[in-house]
């Protein structure tokens, strides 16, 4: 998580020897080699899951833009990195492509490319986004919207099945229609094409997130359904989030084979806090060969 040589001055301190940067990364290696095993077995494990909640973000290696791809359920965390962001990614790393479950994200759209799963959406992206809509164009629809995913989560929450009755979800399912009807309604018209133009046309933020909430009203939904699928997808960001911290403080990394050890690693010392098992023993126990 630190830089070489902060390292280097931490054990000094601790021991009174300075450990050269070669053993250093030599010890890091050692321990990413010691987890391959792991890694595979906790693949083999969250591909039986309920639900995985998946995300991505950028990570700077050898001054090329890398991406870590990470899976997230129960107190298991993987991360891998990719070159790519979307399905080539997706296949390479292969645990999508095999999950019969349903996977949590933020909409990206190479995820609805796999149809053999079911598929949540964040609710927090949502709601940002329609407080964004409401406070730029203060449409109703929008602040209704909002409101019905805000109270549904509530219920949901304190529900002791965590999850709506099947009566409950019809009127959920009549009010979100309803809403989305009025906003078609609120929304200005978009202008036809122009004549001998071809591609997309362009549409405003409140178009677009309204024909996506019509298009996957079923993803937005699931959470009030099945009790395995979370309203957010706070747990993959959550994450995801110590990886941007390094890069801050520390930089990109030189190598790609130190971005993996890294990415291998740190699935494994965040997977083992969820047991609660302290790092120092988690690692003792990773080069001994009883990790999994």
């Amino acid at each position: 998580m630190v830089a070489l040589n902060r390292v280097q001055k931490l054990v000094h301190s601790m021991i009174g020897v300075v450990i050269s940067e070669t053993s250093l990364l030599k010890f890091v290696l050692r321990l990413y080699q010691a987890l391959e095993e792991w890694e595979d077995q906790a693949t083999q494990e969250i591909i039986k899951t309920h639900a995985i909640n998946v995300d991505e973000t950028s990570l700077r290696v050898d001054k090329k833009n890398h991406w870590i791809h990470v899976y997230s359920s129960g107190d298991i965390t993987l991360k891998f990195l990719h070159r790519k962001r979307g399905k080539e990614a997706i296949e390479s790393i292969n645990i999508i492509p095999q999950y019969k479950g349903v996977i949590i994200h933020d909409c990206w759209s190479s995820y609805f490319s796999y149809k053999q799963c079911g598929h949540g959406l964040c609710g927090s992206h949502l709601l940002r986004e329609l407080t964004f809509i409401v406070e730029s164009n203060d449409y109703k629809w929008a602040s209704n919207m909002k409101r019905l995913l805000q109270e549904t989560c509530k219920k949901v929450s304190t529900s002791p099945h965590k999850k709506l009755n099947d009566q409950e979800l019809a009127n959920l399912q009549k009010r979100y229609r309803n809403i989305l009807t009025r906003g078609d309604k609120e929304l200005p018209i978009i202008p036809p094409r122009p004549s001998g133009k071809r591609g997309k046309l362009a549409k405003s933020d409140a178009h677009n997130l309204w024909e996506r909430l019509k298009e996957h009203e079923a993803s937005v939904l699931l959470f009030a359904k099945n009790p395995h699928v979370s309203f957010t997808n706070n747990r993959a960001e959550q994450d995801l989030r110590m990886a941007k911290v390094k890069q801050k403080v520390s930089g990109c990394f030189r190598s790609e084979v130190y971005a993996h050890a890294y990415c291998r690693i740190s699935s494994y010392l965040q997977t083992m806090a969820s047991k609660g098992i302290n790092p120092l023993i988690a690692i003792q126990m990773a080069l001994a060969g009883e990790s999994f």
